[in-house]
């Protein structure tokens, strides 16, 4: 099983324990690697000092045990001058480029998805789809990202609405065309448990076409929980190695201090796991 996670909110943003239980809960489990995240958006954001200063005293407390990594979970409509020394950074996309006097996320609520499908795009789920995608495919030259999260989170809530069919087209040419252009940059996509573990969607993001497009152009994946509980660190791990094996991957990448203190990427074969 795999032993780390890098998409792991707490009480510092939206979680429901502190990132002291959330290491707690690690070691538990033998995790070798945890990596802490937290939103920083126009909704969500943290105090970037107090956060810094707790991972560093969690860090130095279970040295020799785990190894804890500072990272962030930025927004694609973001300054990332907002998080001053991250070891690495989660580019997401929770919000469409538009103004309205209400939240523009995608993943708020089913009646918010709505309310900016029709005011803001003329009840045209598919051209509000294309926006999501096209400022998908930006993540990495905004930010500089990592790795890119949850990467068709504006399906959020599409299992629930059937609001559009994510094989059509219509929903699925942006999508590749965006997934095409932040693999030629180099960039891993995670493959995301959040809303599988906490019985949300039936599928993992990204979904099983979309990740095998993924392996077909030569992307890179971790796996991650998008933990906001302790008891769901490694919830879906099962689910997400046995679907990347499926879709044609051979091994899943973590992420580490190197001897030097920086933070790399290193290879685990599936098959070991």
């Amino acid at each position: 099983m795999l032993r780390a996670n890098y998409h792991t909110h707490t009480t510092f943003c939206d979680g429901d324990d502190t990132a002291e239980d959330m290491v707690r809960r690690a070691c538990e489990l033998g995790f070798g690697h945890l990596g802490l995240s937290g939103h920083m958006d126009e909704e969500i954001n943290m105090d970037w000092g107090a956060y810094t200063a707790e991972v560093a005293r969690l860090r130095a407390a279970h040295a020799g045990t785990i190894d804890i990594l500072c990272g962030v979970e930025l927004d694609a409509l973001y300054d990332p001058a907002c998080c001053p020394g991250a070891e690495y950074v989660i580019g997401s996309t929770h919000y469409v480029d538009v103004d309205v006097p209400f939240s523009r996320a995608v993943d708020h609520s089913p009646e918010v998805s709505q309310r900016l499908c029709d005011e803001c795009f003329g009840g045209d789920w598919y051209a509000l789809c294309r926006a999501y995608f096209e400022l998908e495919a930006q993540v990495n030259d905004r930010l500089g990202c990592t790795f890119v999260g949850h990467f068709d989170l504006v399906a959020r809530f599409n299992d629930q609405m059937r609001a559009f069919d994510e094989t059509d087209p219509r929903y699925t040419t942006p999508a590749l065309e965006a997934m095409g252009y932040l693999v030629s940059q180099g960039v891993p996509f995670e493959v995301n448990c959040g809303a599988y573990n906490r019985g949300r969607k039936a599928e993992l993001y990204p979904r099983r076409n979309l990740l095998r497009a993924l392996r077909d152009l030569g992307g890179e994946i971790l796996i991650s929980s998008d933990a906001h509980h302790a008891s769901r660190l490694d919830g879906g791990f099962d689910v997400a190695l046995a679907r990347a094996i499926e879709c044609g991957f051979t091994h899943v990448n973590v992420l580490a201090h190197a001897a030097n203190g920086s933070v790399e990427l290193r290879q685990l074969a599936l098959d070991t796991l």
